[in-house]
């Protein structure tokens, strides 16, 4: 189990190789199994080279900002619930919008191999 300092460095490691926007920095904080589900996916995105076609497909569409509120550790095994404040726009646009959400992200060591994304997607139909 990691301890509360661990799991905020852990989670802000997350956000900063999502905030990078770079499709190979966010892949590596997951195993190649991983399960990954947000309001846009429709489903289930399983295993690496299927996040690998989302994050280069939504990454070419969206710039977005992810930021640390808070990290809460799961008592009974690895992983945490993590509360995030984010900005959203598209990409070449000035406009942006701003949501808090929050990940359920389930661990093997330190990388996740479940993660599910909660926040309301309605938010980006201003950008």
């Amino acid at each position: 189990m990691l301890t509360r300092d661990e799991l905020e460095t852990l989670a802000r490691h997350f956000l900063e190789a999502w905030n990078s926007q770079d499709v190979e920095s966010v892949l590596a904080c997951y195993t190649d199994d991983l399960v990954y589900r947000d309001p846009n996916t429709r489903g289930s995105v399983i295993g690496s080279d299927n996040m690998r076609r989302y994050l280069t497909k939504l990454f070419s569409t969206w710039s977005m900002t992810w930021s640390l509120r808070e990290a809460h550790a799961f008592r009974d095994s690895d992983g945490a619930v993590i509360l995030w404040h984010a900005t959203f726009s598209r990409a070449g646009q000035q406009s942006r919008v701003e949501a808090d959400g929050m990940d359920f992200v389930a661990l093997r060591g330190r990388l996740a191999y479940r993660n599910e994304v909660y926040f309301d997607r309605a938010v980006l139909s201003a950008v």
